[in-house]
């Protein structure tokens, strides 16, 4: 993949953007399971109260409260509160918040700032727990239970031990008993002769007993006591709670909104990216292909070229989307799921460890079984697609020789290690689901069970229990996400490499730094020397080649079949250029000027005619584009195309199918002269070029384009001997090297070569005739 992250940089707004967008979302994901813990713990069971230090009490509860506080708390306690009474300026507005105030004055917080509350919430916390615990105690010996919390203990063995009830205790408890029935338990006690021994006492009892409990289990023990207090001022505790959720419950849904959006926006952006990369890399594949010489088409398959850029850019595009919207977005979500799951429970960071252990144990497994496949896979594709390709071109081949069962038989071969490779691929990615659904249920079913001996024993809340599940459960889902990615990061990172081997390729044929300029053409083309090998081939297909082709003339090339006929006339276009030795068009080396520039001085016509779908017009208009109807019309009769192209009741405009599949082999040759003779170069190359024609319309055909290319220099390259025996200047070539020169006449008396393939297509009496 690093091999294409250059094309990425045209694209890195948009993925900076995505990537803000993600951590916008996962704060929001984030977010999400603390608010549903807030709700649980503070919303529900502590009625919508969030702290222990009220926002009122009346003057009698904070006198009992202040005897459970050291004289630093009660300062602090007492500069945070203002006593509000009957005489109070403002004491109207507060009897309708407090209706209580009409019995008892009461107090009321300042504005004080945050710190100062976080201060005033812990100096509150233990005193309103006491009261809660002895409240508890009260309504456990009023009910005739004989478990009494304040004078239960446990040893650190964890059996149970009985603390020691003080005396003064034990002596008030008696003189509560006396009071009569419904007797306020403080009120009584401040009503009580010896009342702060007994509160000492008590204070050291539920030292004892509360003193190991964090500062979040004191408060959600004080709450109640000081939701009671909101009851006893007259206030509306039901509309507190319900506040409290509403608008926690709103937060929730706008965090999911923001959540929903950033994920769509994310989307898009991510699609636009992998869509825009995909479409550079196809366009930058193509014209790289464009510009490749035969030498590097020998290398490349046509099969293994349209794989590259189809089903491998596919593969790329569909692995950069995933990766902005997942790869980017797990570590975030697993790193922030991590310290959010510690915020609400250290003590259970095993069981995250021990999930995350298990996962990319059995994610490694699967990494490892698949892995290689993965990149065998794309190679199978490649097969199926050149065998495929290869059967529908030679289809008329196949038919004509009744090998349809052999061809079928290779590609049912192609086709089933294709399906094998991808079923066990996908039989092993598909255990991944049940797999990690068993992970996730077994470490919600251990938070659960461990969660629940904590909250048994008071070190941690139900809220944050749930909220720990839901954390857990992002943590798992982001290491799933990053572990599927490194799964199909693989098989991306080959469809790359494929895809850099192609872009990466220097072309062998290229054109010249400082290219040279044809100021005043003519045509001449001349050979010097010039020797040849395909890359890697041990010996020469053409050796010592000598010859010039002047304008006005006609060149011919004969020879045997594997002579080098169509080498020679591949090397003038620079299809492939000479191993030694110099190809000169009017003194100039064709390596010395662009590619462009000598391909416009020649009129090339394949020894295998190639038609584009399109129109008649369309195909002639590739020799010039700007070319005018009348211009189109008589390179058509010269070429003896208009015999058909009238037939036809649109003429010019006329569809051609692809590869020309609906006009005869001898139609397409004569369509392929004529778009050459629409070019109207200064060199003509006829490669073969009427073999698919008759006799007559041979001969009528160079006939006709004898005027056109009068003062053009034209090659012929020709296996019968009919098509150039008006040629001023024939060459015979055996394996490579020229073994004849000159006319006809000159060739049939001096060149041995060229009598027997004469001879052998025509009489001695057609040949002396001619």
């Amino acid at each position: 993949m690093r091999r294409i992250l250059k094309y990425l940089k045209p694209y890195a707004m948009l993925i900076l953007a995505a990537v803000i967008l993600l951590f916008g979302q996962a704060y929001c994901d984030l977010s999400l399971p603390n608010y549903m813990s807030k709700i649980v713990d503070t919303g529900i069971q502590q009625g919508g109260i969030e702290r222990a230090a009220p926002q009122a009490v009346s003057e009698g509860t904070m006198n009992t409260l202040q005897a459970f506080m050291d004289d630093g708390q009660k300062n602090l306690a007492k500069a945070s509160y203002t006593l509000v009474t009957k005489d109070s300026a403002d004491y109207d507005t507060y009897l309708k918040e407090y209706p209580a105030l009409e019995n008892e004055n009461i107090y009321v917080e300042n504005k004080v700032d945050e710190k100062t509350q976080l201060e005033l919430g812990a100096v509150f916390a233990k005193p309103f727990a006491s009261v809660s615990a002895i409240n508890q105690v009260i309504e456990a010996e009023k009910s005739g239970s004989n478990t009494i919390a304040l004078d239960k203990q446990q040893n650190e063995d964890g059996t149970e031990k009985t603390a020691e009830i003080p005396p003064a205790v034990t002596q008030f408890m008696m003189y509560y008993a006396q009071q009569p029935e419904g007797t306020d338990f403080f009120a009584a006690l401040n009503a009580y002769p010896d009342a702060q021994q007994v509160y000492g006492a008590l204070g050291k009892l539920l030292d004892e007993k509360l003193g190991g409990m964090d500062a979040s289990t004191l408060q959600q023990m004080a709450i109640p006591a000081v939701k009671a207090e909101y009851a006893a001022l007259g206030m509306d505790t039901m509309a507190i709670q319900q506040s409290y959720i509403l608008s926690n419950g709103g937060l929730m849904l706008l965090l999911a909104l923001g959540s929903a959006a950033c994920t769509v926006v994310v989307g898009l952006l991510a699609a636009k990216t992998g869509a825009g990369v995909a479409r550079d890399l196809r366009e930058r594949t193509f014209t790289k292909v464009e510009n490749f010489s035969n030498v590097e088409f020998d290398k490349f398959s046509t099969a293994s070229l349209i794989t590259r850029n189809t089903n491998d850019v596919t593969q790329i595009q569909m692995v950069l989307i995933l990766m902005i919207r997942m790869v980017i977005y797990a570590p975030i979500m697993g790193v922030g799921g991590v310290i959010m799951a510690l915020n609400k429970s250290v003590s259970m960071s095993w069981i995250i460890a021990l999930a995350v252990i298990v996962l990319l144990g059995f994610i490694g497994s699967i990494f490892a079984v698949v892995m290689p496949k993965f990149k065998k896979i794309q190679g199978l594709v490649d097969r199926l697609n050149l065998v495929m390709r290869e059967s529908l071109s030679g289809l008329m081949v196949i038919r004509a020789f009744n090998t349809q069962k052999f061809e079928l038989d290779r590609f049912d071969k192609a086709n089933e290690d294709l399906t094998k490779t991808s079923l066990f691929v996908n039989r092993a990615m598909v255990l991944m689901m049940p797999v990690m659904m068993l992970i996730m249920n077994g470490i919600s079913v251990l938070i659960i069970w461990v969660g629940a001996n904590q909250i048994a024993a008071s070190s941690m809340q139900v809220g944050d229990m749930m909220a720990f599940i839901q954390y857990a459960m992002q943590i798992i889902m982001a290491f799933l996400m990053m572990s599927m990615m490194f799964i199909m990061l693989p098989r991306a990172s080959v469809s790359a490499n494929r895809i850099a081997d192609v872009l990466d390729t220097d072309p062998a044929i290229k054109d010249p730094k400082n290219p040279k300029k044809f100021t005043d053409p003519k045509g001449l083309l001349e050979f010097k020397d010039v020797c040849f090998a395909y890359p890697g081939a041990d010996e020469n297909v053409l050796t010592d080649i000598n010859f010039v082709a002047r304008p006005g003339e006609t060149t011919a090339f004969i020879g045997s079949t594997g002579s080098g006929k169509s080498t020679v006339a591949n090397l003038i276009p620079r299809f492939y250029d000479v191993t030694s030795g110099s190809v000169t068009i009017d003194g100039i080396d064709v390596r010395d000027v662009t590619r462009h520039d000598l391909r416009d001085q020649l009129g090339y016509v394949p020894q295998k005619s190639v038609l584009f779908s399109g129109t008649v017009a369309s195909n002639l208009r590739l020799g010039d584009e700007d070319a005018t109807d009348g211009q189109l019309e008589k390179a058509a009769e010269q070429a003896q195309a208009m015999e058909f192209i009238s037939k036809s009741k649109r003429g010019f405009d006329g569809g051609i199918s692809q590869g020309g599949a609906n006009v005869s082999g001898g139609q397409k040759q004569r369509l392929s002269i004529a778009r050459a003779l629409v070019k109207d170069p200064n060199i003509y190359i006829f490669d073969d070029s009427f073999s698919a024609l008759d006799f007559k319309t041979d001969a009528t055909l160079r006939a006709a384009i004898r005027e056109q290319t009068q003062d053009k220099t034209v090659l012929i390259i020709a296996q019968r001997v009919g098509t150039i025996m008006d040629a001023q200047q024939i060459i015979v070539l055996d394996e490579g090297r020229i073994v004849g020169r000159g006319t006809h006449k000159e060739l049939m008396k001096d060149c041995e070569a060229y009598r027997e393939i004469a001879l052998s297509q025509l009489s001695e009496e057609e040949l002396t005739n001619e």
